[in-house]
């Protein structure tokens, strides 16, 4: 049984503070969310941020996840999203992809990538010359193998034979706050904590933890307070189900994850029933940045309208 750690800090996020680590108010995500009406909405840069296996029981009500709870209720909560499959690797090809299940199936392993572990299907890194996979603790560009707390199986662009662009593209975590400070946000953003942060190997008190202490970074940036930008925070997949096709199973605990957005047109407290999964995260983010859409994508639901985007 994995051991609880609780604490608790004051940290900058946008324009207010909070202490969110062992209760208290959870004013400071008020003025993130809602600034502005949806009919302003106009987004220009879309950033994922991808946890690890938990369900949404797991974290929705969690006291070792106070900084998150705090942003599902200040700004946006989607109450009934799902994960595509188990375990990891076909969810952040999916995710990324829209393939359907069947050709997700070679990825069941966890596989790192190769001529057999791959594909040359499209993705959301090939729509758009304005992209970056942000990787924290890998030890350089596109790495093809795990590293320490680094795993490959949690960056899905290099599994994307016909990408071109992974090279220069798929960088070291560090280079985030780099492009933050000198404006140079892509499009389109995704950003992995290493196996710690995101939940996998660490507890849930550590990955509220380090959500608290840099989603700030991003929230207090130019692109966030200009009104162009969409966070979505998400869970890869849940736990103890029993089920391996969850796209749209509302029964199995472990296809049900929590996913939260953060946006200045989603209105505080907004939540939705509506079925979602990693597909309709993937079509609302090809809407937002006027993409193709991408596979599965087509069926899905959208978020847009729910949110406010």
């Amino acid at each position: 049984m994995k051991r609880w750690l609780v604490s608790c800090c004051v940290v900058p996020i946008g324009v207010a503070t909070a202490c969110v680590g062992s209760g208290g108010s959870a004013g400071a995500a008020a003025a993130l969310c809602g600034a502005a009406s949806p009919s302003a909405a106009h987004y220009t840069h879309v950033i994922w941020i991808l946890e690890e296996n938990h369900s949404y029981g797991k974290i929705i009500g969690n006291p070792h996840a106070r900084y998150i709870n705090t942003l599902a209720h200040e700004c946006g909560l989607a109450t009934n999203y799902h994960n595509i499959s188990h375990p990891s690797l076909p969810n952040y090809v999916g995710l990324t992809s829209g393939l359907r299940l069947s050709k997700l199936r070679r990825f069941s392993s966890d596989c790192n990538p190769s001529r057999k572990c791959s594909t040359s299907a499209g993705s959301i890194f090939g729509q758009t010359s304005s992209w970056k996979a942000y990787e924290e603790s890998m030890p350089s560009n596109c790495y093809r193998k795990d590293r320490g707390e680094y795993a490959v199986r949690h960056n899905p662009a290099p599994y994307f034979r016909r990408l071109k662009t992974c090279a220069t593209h798929d960088v070291p975590y560090n280079r985030l706050t780099k492009d933050l400070a000198s404006g140079k946000l892509p499009a389109f953003s995704f950003v992995t904590p290493n196996l710690i942060h995101d939940m996998h190997d660490g507890t849930v008190a550590q990955g509220n933890a380090w959500l608290k202490s840099h989603l700030p970074s991003i929230l207090d940036s130019s692109e966030y307070k200009s009104g162009s930008t969409a966070v979505f925070i998400t869970w890869d997949e849940g736990e103890g189900g029993t089920s391996n096709n969850c796209a749209t199973n509302t029964q199995d605990i472990g296809c049900h994850v929590a996913t939260i957005i953060i946006s200045p047109t989603t209105t505080p407290g907004t939540k939705s029933r509506k079925l979602f999964n990693h597909y309709s995260l993937l079509r609302t983010t090809e809407q937002l940045l006027g993409l193709p859409r991408l596979g599965r994508t087509k069926r899905a639901n959208s978020m847009t309208r729910a949110f406010g985007l």
